[in-house]
């Protein structure tokens, strides 16, 4: 990335201008582009991720291989387990994620929504083992 010019282009999205779409990291979530990977040139990706059904297994154990990674609870709740600690990001709250972090996102509820700002555009994922235990998500109540 650092051999390409920096590209620094303008954008404006509007909220129809983009739909959320199932092809991100999870299945079980759904992400909505705000086309500020395109205008850096992949050097930030700006995304909505909002919950598409309960959660079961949740993400499973990982790092995020970034340089810069926040999220911005903006609707509903997530709790997450960063290393040995839960800790419930509800609507309004602000997590940094500092580079490498081990954490496992285990339960949401169903109108959660947050905006992911990450360092590189094309940040990597791996799944890492961990002998700490994850509470059990909460079950989704069926509505009639």
């Amino acid at each position: 990335m650092l051999d390409n010019p920096i590209v620094n282009k303008f954008s404006h999205l509007k909220p129809g201008d983009t739909k959320f779409v199932t092809d991100g990291l999870r299945d079980f979530f759904l992400y909505k582009d705000l086309g500020i990977a395109e205008a850096t040139g992949g050097r930030v990706l700006a995304q909505l991720v909002c919950a598409n059904s309960a959660p079961e297994k949740g993400t499973g154990w990982h790092q995020h291989m970034a340089d810069f990674h926040i999220v911005i609870m903006l609707k509903g709740w997530a709790r997450f387990m960063y290393e040995d600690k839960e800790h419930l990001v509800a609507a309004g709250d602000t997590v940094h994620q500092r580079p490498g972090i081990t954490h496992y996102l285990f339960d949401y509820s169903p109108d959660m929504e947050y905006l992911e700002i990450v360092s590189p555009a094309d940040f990597k994922t791996v799944d890492v083992e961990s002998d700490v235990p994850v509470p059990a998500p909460t079950p989704w109540k069926k509505t009639a």
